[in-house]
């Protein structure tokens, strides 16, 4: 089980106090690995929250394209909402078709991501399979392609030449086994 979560503060923020912990989101992890990764405020004032495929190679669940779970998607949540959260209106599947959580997906291991300071875009470092390590930016709505490529190659179909998938701005073979980070 993979979660998020809300703790208070007294002193502006420089402590939480542990035992005010609110869970906002939860998952279920059907593996150990690629459970989840950085957690942000983006300058929208949303929670984004990275999650990977679920784990296990290859995504032998095909989260990576199962909108239906929030798994191998970065989400977006409207904490300041309803309690626990609400859905952003402008999220991609708010209005069904997909989780609601949802802002973009395809992802395998979206464990590292930041916001630009000065232009708010979205980068997200994604840890490939085995052969390449990637770096997108990304847009409200995206499908990044995995597990049907790893960056810009094929990877469980061939050809992979999907319109609709989006490649990465980055990408670099990994020999040794290295994440991008």
């Amino acid at each position: 089980m993979k979660s998020c979560g809300r703790f208070t503060s007294s002193d502006g923020g420089l402590t939480a106090d542990p035992f005010s912990e609110e869970i906002i989101y939860e998952i279920d992890q059907p593996y150990t690995n690629h459970n989840g990764g950085a957690i942000h405020f983006g300058p929208d004032g949303m929670l984004y929250f990275g999650l990977g495929d679920g784990g296990s190679a290859g995504d032998p669940l095909g989260a990576g394209q199962d909108v239906s779970t929030a798994l191998g998607s970065l989400i977006r949540l409207d904490v300041d909402g309803r309690d626990p959260y609400a859905i952003p209106a402008d999220n991609p599947f708010a209005a069904g078709g997909g989780a609601p959580e949802i802002y973009a997906w395809g992802l395998r291991n979206p464990w590292r991501f930041s916001f630009d300071p000065i232009t708010a875009d979205l980068w997200v470092g994604d840890v490939g399979q085995y052969d390449w390590e990637e770096v997108s930016l990304v847009e409200r709505g995206g499908n990044y392609g995995w597990n049907l490529k790893e960056g810009s190659h094929c990877y469980s179909v061939d050809p992979c030449d999907f319109g609709e998938l989006i490649d990465p701005v980055v990408e670099y073979p990994n020999p040794s086994y290295a994440s991008v980070v």
